[in-house]
């Protein structure tokens, strides 16, 4: 592995929070085994490769902690455009994943997605592919594990999937929606730790055991069972949870009690499990969560897109619960990159009224507020960072990435701010937050690793895959 000095950038962002959420007196980070091994002021050493940053904002590697990479082919689907939640799951994701009945249409499908989280700067990706159907004529898990390969990124599969029909979506479902048994279920979920888990801080391979709704796509007697298989296997749990307010409301009226109450009595609550969404928390919901180390994927950009709603992630964040960030899929978030996910999650909590309410501003004696005001102190540049990096790392148990400090592993991107949309900040170090776009990639570096160099990825023709991404659609379009 290359010796490497990152030299000279005008700030760095750590991934951590308060005084250490950028760096000092030195911007200069050396790499040695794919690990860092120094930051501060450095002088080139015989052998080293030097990246040239100057000018340049270096980042920890964006964690990207819940995306479903074969909806990279269903974005601005007219049928479901307008839709919320439920309308959009029976008229996108369910009717069009007949069309991924081959392994190269999941295969572009992955490699888009994978493509566009790499040259926004993310380095890891969790998967929750729950493409599985019985009698699947491809290995839909070896598939996206080589995808990511091939790109050097850290990739976590979220091996999803159902073990019944869901009454409010899978009405007309093609046979790719098909459900699993429960037995099937666990034995390829521990077939895939056997064949591609890594259990170390660094790894490059995760599997996690993930059904795709508590209880929506399998029985609630069947919770448990995953629960104590995953954890005998030594891995985590991943699910969507309380999306919209009327996944709360079906929970309250089936089961009597909150979502969070339910998995908690079916044991999947702990440090080793976090979901995606968690739009709609109760303050006990969110004791609960921080008691027991239970974490969050926040998708801002697919909740609004949805109307899902804004999650209460500074709640949460100041009461210690593990909060991440994530994307989504494509098919509920048409820019599914994280430098655009991070942009809207700065902006949309700045903007949440709740965040008025709690300092006393949202009401103004004499004035009818068409919408009562935010705070814009409540979300900061440097929190969205260490949202997207460490606490990805955290919720993904990979204690190794996430942070740009000594002995971590080396996976930061480093950010060059030609683009006109950067040019005027004083600030420069908030740039790929605070003016959204996508800046250009001087570099991204995973586990030491150039994979990303000058805005390109080695050895990827972006022109062909455009072409084969264009060919599915139309099909799909065509069909």
């Amino acid at each position: 592995m290359t010796d490497l000095l990152v030299r000279g950038a005008a700030q760095l962002f750590t991934g951590q929070r308060g005084a250490a959420a950028r760096a000092g007196s030195g911007t200069d980070i050396r790499v040695r085994g794919g690990v860092i091994a120094a930051i501060g002021t450095l002088a080139p050493e015989p052998g080293e490769r030097v990246i040239d940053a100057r000018g340049c904002v270096v980042y920890p590697g964006w964690v990207n902690t819940h995306h479903h990479l074969f909806q990279s082919l269903l974005k601005g689907i007219p049928a479901g455009i307008d839709f919320g939640l439920v309308p959009w799951l029976a008229a996108v994701p369910v009717a069009y994943r007949r069309h991924f009945d081959t392994e190269h249409a999941l295969r572009i499908a992955a490699r888009v997605g994978l493509v566009e989280l790499l040259l926004s700067g993310c380095s890891t990706v969790a998967d929750h592919q729950y493409h599985y159907w019985p009698g699947m004529p491809f290995d839909a898990s070896a598939a996206v594990f080589d995808e990511a390969d091939k790109l050097g990124l850290r990739f976590v599969l979220c091996r999803g999937g159902q073990t019944q029909m869901r009454a409010m979506t899978d009405q007309a479902a093609p046979p790719q929606v098909m459900p699993e048994t429960l037995d099937g279920f666990l034995a390829s979920v521990e077939r895939d730790v056997q064949r591609f888990h890594q259990p170390g801080p660094m790894a490059m391979r995760r599997v996690v055991s993930a059904i795709t709704t508590p209880n929506w796509s399998c029985k609630a007697d069947e919770l448990k069972i995953m629960a104590r298989e995953a954890r005998r296997l030594g891995i985590r749990l991943h699910s969507h949870l309380s999306e919209t307010y009327d996944y709360v409301r079906w929970a309250r009226e089936v089961h009597g009690c909150t979502p969070m109450q339910f998995v908690a009595e079916h044991e999947w609550v702990g440090p080793d499990v976090w979901y995606a969404h968690m739009v709609h928390l109760s303050d006990d919901e969110i004791r609960l969560c921080a008691e027991t180390g239970t974490g969050i994927a926040h998708c801002p950009q697919s909740n609004g897109r949805l109307g899902s709603g804004i999650a209460r992630v500074p709640e949460a964040l100041a009461a210690g619960v593990p909060v991440s960030l994530a994307v989504d899929g494509a098919a509920s978030n048409e820019a599914a990159d994280m430098q655009s996910e991070a942009h809207a999650c700065w902006l949309m909590h700045r903007a949440d009224p709740r965040a008025g309410e709690r300092k006393g501003l949202a009401h103004v004696p004499g004035h009818h507020l068409a919408q009562p005001g935010g705070d814009a102190a409540t979300m900061s540049v440097e929190d969205v960072v260490h949202i997207g990096t460490a606490g990805g790392a955290r919720v993904l148990g990979l204690d190794g990435i996430g942070t740009l400090q000594v002995g971590q592993a080396a996976d930061l991107a480093v950010y060059d701010l030609d683009d006109p949309r950067y040019m005027g900040l004083h600030d420069i170090g908030v740039g790929p937050v605070a003016s959204g776009g996508r800046a250009r990639l001087r570099a991204l570096l995973v586990g030491g690793r150039v994979v990303a160099e000058d805005d390109t990825i080695p050895g990827l023709d972006l022109a062909a895959l455009r072409h084969e991404a264009q060919t599915l659609v139309h099909r799909m379009l065509t069909a």
